[in-house]
């Protein structure tokens, strides 16, 4: 049995904390499920780029799901206690939906790449059948490189201080309690984080260079502007969420005081599932078009 100490223990704050996150909950909710069927019901979204789309909405979604309904009935109660096995499971889910993010980032940042270097063979790779089995591989790629942390970080012996100063079950906050040598986990959990955060990472920021360099051979101002504009939404999303998992998860302990790292964990948790969609969909012609024909379908029937 763990102590989530929360964000706050002053309970008028709390109090006042709960109705804030509890409508940003329901707007990440309304917002991304409105995306994926935007995309889903409207035949002009039915491109990769708004297929991994709908999909970076799902993960959002699940990973929100994970975390802010429990932080919001904490907000309600004096002692909030969470099991060994929740907590294990809320971590395992969290860190599959997170490390799928980072393997679906990059694949859509080779998507950007395909139409502005190479677009005569763009539709080439639209295939469902090839679609379908990219997502399952990122799926289970997440699920493996959660699965071959979270298992030997769980099996540390734990018996003595149990409270984790979060609203969340932190690993690294978790492994600190241990009462056996966490060398092995720390170093697998170092391993994941390196091979598929910041190698994922490496691969986006890779891509992005294949991008300008393609950009700078189109010949009008026009064309790069319009080339950029595809990219822009997607190197937003990359900023804000690997800005935020570095400075969260790859600091030394002491160089955040905590009321710091958990702005930054409400940031990266809470805040970023919410403003993804916005993200893709603000400056997004397309997906603005397609929602004014939805509209306009919707009243006409009426």
């Amino acid at each position: 049995m763990f102590v989530l100490l929360g964000l706050s223990d002053e309970k008028e704050l709390q109090l006042i904390l709960f109705p804030v996150f509890l409508v940003i909950y329901h707007v990440t909710l309304i917002w991304n499920m409105g995306l994926i069927i935007l995309i889903r019901i409207d035949s002009h979204l039915h491109t990769l780029m708004y297929f991994f789309l709908s999909f970076l909405s799902f993960i959002d979604i699940c990973y929100s799901s994970t975390i802010s309904p429990r932080m919001l009935s904490d907000f309600l109660k004096d002692k909030k206690t969470i099991s060994f096995l929740a907590c294990a499971t809320q971590y395992f889910l969290g860190a599959w939906m997170s490390l799928a993010e980072c393997c679906l980032l990059v694949f859509m940042a080779c998507d950007r790449r395909v139409p502005i270097g190479s677009p005569l063979q763009y539709s080439a790779i639209i295939v469902p059948g090839i679609c379908w089995k990219m997502v399952a591989g990122i799926y289970q790629s997440g699920f493996l490189s959660s699965l071959v942390h979270t298992v030997p970080c769980f099996n540390l012996y734990y018996c003595g201080p149990n409270v984790i100063q979060d609203f969340f079950c932190n690993i690294f906050q978790i492994i600190s309690l241990s009462r056996s040598n966490p060398f092995i986990s720390q170093m697998i959990l170092f391993l994941v984080a390196t091979f598929v955060g910041l190698g994922s990472l490496f691969v986006i920021l890779l891509s992005y260079g294949f991008i300008v360099a393609s950009m700078l051979k189109i010949p009008s101002t026009k064309g790069r502007a319009k080339a950029f504009n595809t990219c822009a939404s997607h190197l937003a999303a990359v900023a804000l969420f690997y800005g935020t998992t570095i400075s969260v998860y790859m600091h030394p302990s002491s160089s955040h005081p905590m009321k710091q790292d958990k702005v930054l964990s409400v940031f990266s948790v809470v805040l970023i599932p919410m403003l993804n969609p916005l993200i893709y969909s603000l400056r997004n012609k397309e997906i603005k078009e397609a929602l004014k024909r939805v509209i306009n379908e919707a009243t006409h029937l009426h």
